[in-house]
């Protein structure tokens, strides 16, 4: 069974009842157990600024499937909630990403795991170490470093 980190994230239509949902539609899908969830918290926007809030957290599986198989599935998920993608870093109902599977490094052109940009991100390392505070991210290291490196933001736990 591969472990797998995925991050879900919304500021649509009741966000915290997005991710909820998310969660919920992650576990229904076919050979894939949750071993844990993170916390809630709410972040600012990243990018687009003039935007609501966020609603973040990250999810543990486990699952046989393989890293585009997971993909579609998350796609789908998103697409079920009504995600439009139209503006990068723009608002959305639903956003699920890949964070890690196992300790796979994966460049294509519609995946890319360890996720290209979770090292520079608080709103998605600090959920992550809600579940494991020992994550080591392929070619960046300990998950405490990482965070110790980047500016404070803004984020607060909500549940």
């Amino acid at each position: 069974m591969n472990n797998i980190f995925i991050a879900l994230g919304s500021n649509l239509k009741n966000p915290k009842k997005q991710i909820k949902n998310g969660i919920l539609s992650i576990k229904k899908i076919n050979d894939v157990k949750i071993l844990k969830e993170s916390h809630l918290y709410e972040t600012p926007p990243v990018g687009i600024l003039n935007q609501p809030n966020f609603v973040n957290a990250v999810v543990k599986i486990s699952s046989s499937l393989n890293p585009q198989e997971l993909l579609d599935e998350l796609l789908n998920i998103e697409n079920i909630a009504g995600r439009i993608r139209n503006k990068k870093n723009g608002p959305r109902i639903l956003d699920l990403d890949i964070l890690l599977f196992n300790d796979f490094i994966l460049n294509k052109d519609n995946l890319t795991i360890p996720h290209p940009r979770m090292h520079e991100r608080l709103f998605v390392l600090i959920p992550l170490k809600d579940i494991d505070r020992n994550i080591v991210i392929p070619n960046q290291g300990a998950i405490k470093d990482i965070i110790n490196k980047l500016a404070p933001e803004n984020i607060n736990r909500i549940t």
